[in-house]
């Protein structure tokens, strides 16, 4: 474990951008509507095109790639060829769709469900967003970042001062990030047949959401579309800890930085997920409320509705 929590930093960006959105001055955010969560047995059911139009009517989501593949599945009975080729494309198109989100612009998105019930992902396709998670510019960003307050926050702990020791730090810090996601997102998954993603829940009063977010580090669903215990996050985290023992310096191995490291991320990872779930009614937020302002502004420059230089003023 790093000496400062990677997942702080976009937590703390998201209360933030919370405060921000407070600060005009109007009632807290609204939370946007979106589609009730489908059934988890309905795990093979195909996008609903109601669930699609509105995750993409968040700022933050992606224009949609499904539309093409909605009529396939609503034809005549399929063969079990035809379904497997339903469910690749519809899975690639979901890959695609994920890799492209992010929260308030910045924040990578994409092990995250912003609305419907897309298709197991293959094993393929878990390892995939790993990569894009991992060799995304913010990831790097955020070790250099983690390395740096570990150099101004002391003590020392067998790091070294100077460009070495920062290096150093952020190495370890970037290993973590990379253990944890490939172990907890991908080895795992995999072997267990777990879907790693995080499904938004959207809906329902803020209490029973942050509860479901929070809960979404110990709960997952299977490939099966069944809830089950999330051993493939929770595994993940201790084996990415013991993994740590190899590249942390001497004065901070053993089994107690197994534990620490795992257990922590495990539970920083439960306040992270209030960013997951969060974030699109915040963003969507302060975007009507910009629109607003827009507009207000307009209606002020021009009070009868006719702005200068139209056709009317030259006749």
């Amino acid at each position: 474990m790093t000496l400062f929590p990677t997942s702080a930093l976009p937590t703390a960006f998201f209360l933030a951008a919370l405060s921000s959105a407070s600060a005009f001055g109007q009632a807290p955010f609204q939370l946007a509507s979106a589609p009730p969560t489908a059934p988890l047995g309905a795990l093979r059911t195909s996008y609903l095109p109601a669930a699609i139009a509105s995750s993409s009517s968040l700022p933050d989501a992606p224009s949609s790639l499904l539309d093409t593949l909605q009529s396939s599945s609503q034809t005549t009975q399929e063969t079990d060829e035809q379904r497997k080729d339903r469910e690749r494309l519809e899975g690639e198109a979901q890959v695609d769709r994920q890799v492209h989100q992010r929260n308030f612009g910045i924040i990578p998105n994409f092990n995250t469900v912003i609305g419907g019930l897309p298709p197991p992902l293959s094993p393929r396709q878990k390892f995939e967003v790993v990569f894009h998670t991992t060799t995304d510019p913010y990831t790097f960003a955020i070790a250099f970042v983690v390395a740096g307050f570990g150099e101004l926050s002391p003590p020392n702990q067998g790091y070294g001062w100077g460009a070495s020791g920062y290096f150093y730090r952020f190495g370890t810090a970037y290993a973590d990030n990379v253990d944890g996601a490939l172990w907890g997102n991908a080895i795992l998954p995999v072997i267990l047949h777990q879907d790693p993603r995080y499904y938004r829940k959207a809906t329902g009063s803020i209490k029973s959401r942050i509860l479901y977010s929070a809960l979404s580090t110990i709960i997952c669903r299977g490939d099966n579309g069944q809830r089950q215990f999330n051993i493939s996050n929770v595994a993940g985290n201790l084996i990415a800890g013991g993994i740590s023992n190899i590249y942390y310096p001497s004065e901070q191995r053993g089994i107690g930085l197994v534990f620490s490291n795992g257990l922590t991320v495990t539970a920083e990872g439960a306040v992270g997920a209030q960013l997951l779930e969060f974030a699109p009614d915040i963003t969507g937020y302060i975007h009507r409320r910009r629109e607003h302002h827009r507009m207000m502004l307009q209606q002020k420059a021009h009070p009868n509705g006719s702005p200068s230089g139209t056709p009317d003023d030259d006749l």
